[in-house]
């Protein structure tokens, strides 16, 4: 069985970019997506709270994910390595779509995923140092940052789905297919459909 995993760390993003990356990804290389796996949360949320952790109890030998790169994974070099060791033991395979990597059971798949690894975390590490400098310029030079104070918020998660959201409750999908689809959590559709006066 072959997962599409997405994962992104703010309801600000879209999975639909990684979809897509995913989905030309596995059509050049004719592998089939038997099933997607989404979710808005943090990469360095523990494995328990996650869908990812989710996946890694259910997947068996043979299985193969795809994501579109390893940072996808977590958001350290210690959790991104434990998860493909993980996965590796098991006879998992994890294609990534930018680096181009299938990692296996090979010694040469462990010493690119280390590496990698190893990468990714020296520059994020570098991208929240260059963050920090600039938001600490930012503030040295009087620029206030953020939403000003008083303005409520217009856009939401769901704003762009809310004809297929509204399509769905009105052919009786259940909240929790919903939220399953939307990869959301409970707390995000009733705080929606509340502010839109959505009933149910």
């Amino acid at each position: 069985m072959t997962y599409g995993y997405i994962r992104v760390s703010t309801d600000k993003q879209t999975v639909e970019n990684q979809r897509f990356e995913i989905s030309h990804y596995a059509e050049l290389k004719q592998i089939r997506i038997d099933r997607w796996i989404e979710e808005t949360i943090s990469g360095i949320v523990s494995l328990d709270k996650r869908n990812l952790g989710k996946l890694l109890k259910c997947v068996k030998p043979g299985d193969s994910i795809i994501c579109s790169e390893l940072s996808r994974l977590g958001r350290s070099m210690f959790m991104i390595m434990s998860i493909l060791n993980s996965l590796m033991e098991q006879n998992v395979a994890v294609y990534t779509v930018k680096e181009g990597y299938r990692l296996g059971q090979d010694l040469q798949s462990k010493v690119l995923a280390f590496a990698f690894s190893i990468s990714a975390e020296i520059e994020r590490t570098l991208i929240a140092e260059r963050t920090a400098e600039a938001l600490k310029r930012c503030k040295a030079e009087g620029i206030t940052l953020g939403r000003p104070k008083g303005r409520k918020n217009t856009r939401y998660k769901l704003s762009e789905y809310e004809s297929e959201l509204r399509r769905m409750l009105a052919e009786g999908y259940k909240k929790i297919d919903i939220i399953n689809y939307f990869g959301i959590s409970s707390a995000t559709l009733y705080n929606f459909m509340r502010r839109m006066g959505i009933k149910y």
